[in-house]
């Protein structure tokens, strides 16, 4: 049975506790900053799994979820890789692009043993969306976004942070247009420009909006809010000439071509939204891809490129919108939030 550790004890942690649940392998052990909140995780998530202090882990555990504040990543990862763990390493992958390359060459010295989780990339939503994207023929339009209110938990809007609405909640719509577009023809972007804009009482971002530009001139459009009223409104809408197709994952995961519903997988377990949102298949395809000696789709390679894409897109808000080309060419050692208020 494949063993899993916890590295970090908040909300989120708890979505990856219910997905090794799911795939049938064991919580061992639960680190937090404090070991009251580790406590109360196990007593929640795990009963019986072992409360130890972050060097402690991989604390026996096969496979480590790193889910600590986006600062301490890259040393989480590395550290557990280099004890011989499967890393899966929550979004943002790290707040500078210095760490996003160490996490790179980290995981190419340690055997491929690290996934970027982006979840989204394994939902079934999104997995039959990208199947029909190479049915569509040339791509014509490609927008995703993700709104919702801004959240009332978590240290998302300070600065230790290193971002706000678009580095955290904009990496999943960010990541799924960089998927499409790789299958669609596209490549990556070679340019970036963004519009962002902040909220009340912290000197964060709460609302992106984002256009890739592509070699040939074709663009695609992200937009992500912790501004929208009501419920979240998760969607990616893809055309071609030869079709639309439309997923939503919230508020509830549907997937259309030219209109007419297209049938999803039925959630096999007692937690529909932990396989509706991928959290399930994202960890069972990382042992699978280990076992196997592959590198897994979604790597550290691949939160780099979202993070490069980030950081450019925080300075083109800083210049008014004006276009940055990537890969990004800026300072390695800024978080995406210094690079919009810094300048």
């Amino acid at each position: 049975m494949t063993t899993v550790a916890l590295c970090g004890a908040g909300m989120i942690a708890g979505a990856h506790a219910a997905a090794a649940r799911l795939n049938g392998y064991a919580v061992v052990a639960v680190a937090s900053r404090t070991r009251q909140r580790a406590t109360r995780a196990v007593a929640e998530w795990c009963p019986g799994a072992a409360v130890v202090d972050y060097g402690e882990l991989p604390g026996g555990a096969d496979l480590v979820v790193v889910a600590t504040p986006p600062a301490q990543h890259a040393d989480d990862a590395v550290r557990l890789l280099e004890a011989g763990a499967m890393v899966l390493l929550e979004k943002p992958l790290c707040t500078t692009l210095a760490d996003a390359d160490r996490l790179v060459a980290a995981a190419r010295i340690h055997g491929d043993r690290l996934l970027y989780a982006e979840n989204l990339a394994f939902a079934p939503a999104v997995v039959t969306l990208l199947g029909q994207v190479g049915r569509l023929g040339p791509l014509r339009h490609l927008e995703a976004r993700t709104l919702q209110p801004l959240p009332t938990w978590g240290a998302f809007t300070t600065p230790e942070w290193g971002g706000g609405c678009l580095f955290d909640l904009g990496a999943h719509p960010l990541a799924v247009v960089l998927l499409v577009a790789r299958l669609g023809g596209l490549g990556e972007p070679v340019a970036v420009r963004a519009d962002l804009r902040g909220g009340p009482g912290h000197g964060s971002d709460e609302h992106a909006e984002v256009t890739l530009s592509f070699a040939d001139g074709r663009r695609a459009q992200v937009v992500s809010s912790w501004q929208h009223p009501g419920d979240p409104q998760w969607d990616v809408q893809v055309a071609g000439d030869h079709g639309v197709v439309r997923a939503e994952l919230q508020p509830l995961p549907t997937l259309e071509r030219d209109g007419t519903p297209v049938h999803l997988p039925e959630p096999a377990g007692p937690l529909p939204q932990i396989e509706a949102f991928g959290y399930a298949q994202q960890m069972a395809a990382l042992v699978d891809d280990v076992a196997r000696g592959r590198a897994p789709l979604i790597d550290a390679a691949f939160g780099r490129l979202v993070l490069d894409v980030t950081c450019a897109a925080y300075a083109s808000a800083a210049n008014s919108g004006r276009a940055e080309p990537l890969p990004f060419s800026g300072r390695r050692d800024r978080t995406p939030l210094e690079w919009w208020r810094g300048g």
